[in-house]
């Protein structure tokens, strides 16, 4: 007789590491993702860190058909803060589902974060899942987009790439102008990106680019908007 899968809970930026973490965790049989959990800057109403609306959020996770837990952050939040907003929020999913013990993460090689994750997830009972650890992210970036994953870069840290990537598509010829110093998927936080269509969805997200805001003298945000809805304009910023 097989195993049965175990449930977990995927942190979901909406991002295309994200994106790909859940890509293959539904590929494998150990696991079966029962809920999303995304953190959320309150007042400005965006994915913390991307800058992408929350609307934008739950339009994407209405596509995939998983419930969504939100941890709530204020804008400019400590690792203290966040940390018992994210508490709260296993809390809640485990409320939902007791049999809820661990919480998949798009990591890719950064250890510091990782020991991090798994500090924070040890103390509150919890274990670290990371599917994508350890794999080259030049073959991973080129299999989000042979895949045919779409994403726009929704933010950008010009201290280490360029103002003007900003807003543009997650693409081949992207990856072709990325000079050499930027990992490929931006996991030295480079860049966040937003994904808006592929394989895991029905139908795309049709997206427009708005607003551009400069955040820190440093972030360079763009305000994605669904196509056709008429919404305030809330400018994107910087989650801690």
């Amino acid at each position: 007789m097989s195993t049965p899968s175990k449930p977990v809970l995927l942190a979901w930026s909406g991002g295309k590491d994200s994106t790909l973490a859940l890509e293959r965790l539904r590929g494998d049989p150990r696991w079966r993702v029962a809920g999303l959990l995304t953190t959320v800057t309150c007042g400005y109403e965006r994915i913390a860190i991307h800058g992408v609306r929350r609307s934008i959020l739950h339009a994407q996770v209405a596509g995939l058909g998983l419930p969504l837990i939100e941890a709530e952050i204020p804008p400019q939040a400590s690792n203290e803060v966040y940390e018992v907003a994210f508490a709260d929020a296993l809390a809640r999913a485990r409320e939902r589902d007791p049999a809820f013990a661990d919480v998949a993460f798009g990591d890719l090689f950064l250890a510091d974060v990782r020991a991090y994750r798994e500090a924070m997830l040890m103390r509150r009972g919890w274990r670290g899942v990371y599917p994508l650890w350890g794999e080259a992210t030049s073959s991973l970036a080129r299999h989000f987009i042979d895949r045919g994953y779409r994403a726009i870069l929704s933010c950008v840290d010009t201290q280490q790439l360029a103002a003007d990537f900003c807003g543009r598509e997650y693409d081949a010829a992207l990856l072709s102008d990325l000079p050499a110093s930027c990992d490929p998927c931006g996991e030295n936080g480079e860049f966040h990106t937003c994904v808006y269509a592929g394989p895991l969805w029905r139908k795309p997200l049709a997206l427009e680019r708005g607003e551009r805001v400069l955040r820190e003298g440093r972030f360079q945000y763009v305000d994605l908007i669904q196509a056709g809805l008429i919404q305030a304009s809330v400018c994107a910023a910087p989650a801690d």
